[in-house]
């Protein structure tokens, strides 16, 4: 049973929205009428803009979503400044819906009407579906980036044979006990010392893969995920701005770490850092940040102010296009806000989405950082289904314990509970940041507390960021987020695995997965003498690694070179097993020419490197 709840509608949104132009008319925001919502909810196809949008993007598509076999036609699209708009319609590969890509941008301030017939075909008529939306006065703000927080120069990692890989170190302050998860740490370093980018290590810290990204760039929420049925990895990458958000793009790897798809938000948006997470329909789930200039005088702000709208976006991953739009502004009140109005230089962030998790009924659970709630929200009218948290503005009554500040990383878990990461800090409401899992009964109208994870040893308290991953047999993995360390739980709350990268250096969410990979990149190799003795043989120093691969079990040399520097000119002289990342071997030859292969568990030939002349 869900709690049905009317569209909320805040008085202070009927705030005006300021003009472009400054000394402009200010045009009031207008939102769909209650009959708007009641007509949106009879319809099996849902039109985004959904109605009552107050800020939808000038470069909007208007996007038709329903069951399978959904199509539509008729479409008509109608500013009241612009006019009529001609367009073309294209099919989502999902089989569910059409986007309308109009053929000119809204004007800033104009109300569109939306009118068409959509249906799932098998003989049933097509029904009217409607939306109408005001087009936002979107603003533009500084792109300056975060500086980089000093780290320390000796946490960062260095190969011979692999001398542009440079992250951050992994150390374990608890090595991994029995009855920790197995599989990877997934983690994406920035700041501090080191390189930014994607990062795969072993519970011992050891790396095994790196992508470094360009300067100025970072990426977050690398993970494994499911893609066509195969493992992928995603993560976000981009440049993160001091007002509080990123620009970037999402990015799908295969298990030989080359890319096969890129997500980019649609209607004229950048994706924001805070969320990717794939469906197995082939659609993602992303967010943006949408400065806009707003009346702020309701809230004690200024009258010529600019908001930062936090929108949510399901992309198809194949064609690119937005099948569904929600905009935080249409729905969550101004007043309800806990990051109070300044007069700074930067954009309110009044909301700040900050996580996505899908339901299975049509809804999808928002975690808002400034409102200190999560929301329910129904997919069909954009309406909250059921609301809670600290915030004040709960439709569900809270139990004892049940209390989160400036919150990150709702996750609808197995079983009906949600799983939460509490900062409670910036400024601090508590002492520790933790995880929680709480139990939503929704015909009861209840949540209540049924875990909540602290670390025992440390005072962990993140401003910023974070998660709460649920592992199979029922461990816990928290990621703090602004802080650089993680920790492993079981259920009972005890600590089962627990490190840290280097000092200042950040991870928006970390990971723990199983993962399998070879490159198609060779392995690498460096060789360097070792000062021998007078009258002894030279000897040498070989480094082998190969960056990714997750098969190997130990490197063979070989040594030749006669018949020149190719494998078939070599023989093997040694085979030692794999030791870290990078493994040391120490050779006693004159061959003029040396190579490595990687070997599997069974001895198979998995990759050679080039080969290297000897000192």
């Amino acid at each position: 049973m869900r709690l049905a709840l009317p569209l909320l509608v805040a008085a202070s949104l009927a705030a005006a929205l300021s003009s472009c132009g400054g000394d402009g008319p200010v045009a009031s925001v207008t939102f769909g009428n209650r009959a708007d919502v009641a007509a949106a909810a009879a319809n099996a196809v849902t039109v985004s803009p959904l109605p009552g949008t107050p800020d939808a993007s000038p470069a909007m598509q208007i996007s038709f979503l329903g069951g399978a076999g959904t199509q539509v036609a008729d479409v008509r699209v109608v500013g009241s400044r612009s006019g009529v708009h001609s367009g073309r319609l294209e099919a989502y590969s999902t089989g569910t819906g059409e986007s309308f890509l109009p053929a000119k941008p809204f004007v800033p301030g104009e109300r569109v009407s939306v009118h068409a017939l959509a249906g799932t075909g098998g003989g049933a008529p097509m029904q009217a579906v409607a939306s109408t939306f005001t087009v936002a006065h979107q603003a533009a703000v500084s792109e300056e980036e975060f500086p980089v927080n000093p780290g320390d120069p000796h946490a960062v990692q260095h190969y011979l044979s692999a001398p542009t890989l440079t992250p951050s170190t992994v150390t374990l302050t608890t090595p991994a006990k029995p009855g920790a998860a197995g599989g990877y740490l997934f983690l994406a370093p920035y700041q501090g010392k080191g390189s930014a980018g994607p990062m795969i290590a072993e519970q011992n810290g050891a790396l095994v893969w790196f992508h470094p990204l360009p300067p100025g760039e970072s990426a977050t929420n690398f993970q494994v995920q499911t893609y066509a049925g195969q493992p992928v990895l995603t993560w976000w990458q981009g440049r993160i701005l001091r007002v509080g958000f990123g620009q970037g793009e999402d990015v799908i790897y295969d298990s030989s770490y080359h890319q096969i798809a890129t997500i980019r938000a649609g209607n004229g948006y950048r994706a924001d850092l805070h969320e990717i997470l794939l469906t197995p329909q082939g659609t993602a789930w992303i967010d943006s940040f949408d400065p806009i200039h707003m009346n702020l005088a309701s809230v004690h702000g200024s009258s010529h102010g600019i908001l930062s709208d936090s929108v949510i976006e399901e992309i198809d991953i194949k064609t690119g296009l937005v099948m569904w739009e929600w905009h935080a502004l249409g729905h969550i009140p101004l007043r309800d806000s806990l990051n109070h109005v300044s007069g700074g230089e930067y954009p309110w962030d009044y909301v700040h989405i900050n996580s996505i998790s899908p339901g299975s009924g049509g809804d999808v659970l928002l975690s808002a950082r400034n409102t200190w709630t999560l929301y329910d929200v129904n997919m069909h009218t954009g309406a909250y289904n059921w609301l809670f948290g600290d915030g004040g503005h709960s439709s569900l009554k809270v139990g004892p314990g049940v209390r989160f500040y400036w919150q990150h990383d709702a996750v609808f878990q197995p079983g009906g509970l949600i799983s939460v990461f509490d900062n409670a800090s910036d400024p601090p409401k508590e002492k520790q940041s933790s995880g929680l899992l709480l139990r939503a009964d929704i015909g009861a109208h209840t949540v209540t507390l049924l875990k909540r994870f602290v670390n025992p040893t440390k005072t962990l308290l993140a401003s910023s960021q974070g998660n709460t991953l649920g592992l199979l047999g029922g461990d816990w993995l928290l990621g703090y987020g602004g802080l650089p360390n993680f920790t492993e739980f079981d259920a009972s709350g005890h600590v089962l695995l627990d490190g840290t990268l280097g000092k200042n250096v950040q991870d928006f969410r970390t990971y723990l997965s199983p993962w399998s990979a070879q490159p198609t990149t060779a392995p690498a190799i460096a060789v360097q003498a070792v000062p021998s003795p007078p009258a002894t043989p030279t000897g040498a120093t070989v480094e082998a690694s190969w960056n990714g691969a997750t098969a190997v079990a130990s490197w063979q040399v070989l040594a030749g070179g006669a018949g020149g520097p190719s494998e078939k000119s070599l023989s093997p002289v040694l085979t030692v097993p794999r030791s870290g990342f990078q493994t040391t071997i120490h050779v006693s030859t004159t061959a003029p020419d040396i190579a490595v292969r990687a070997l599997s568990a069974s001895g198979q030939t998995l990759g050679s490197s080039p080969a290297q002349p000897s000192p």
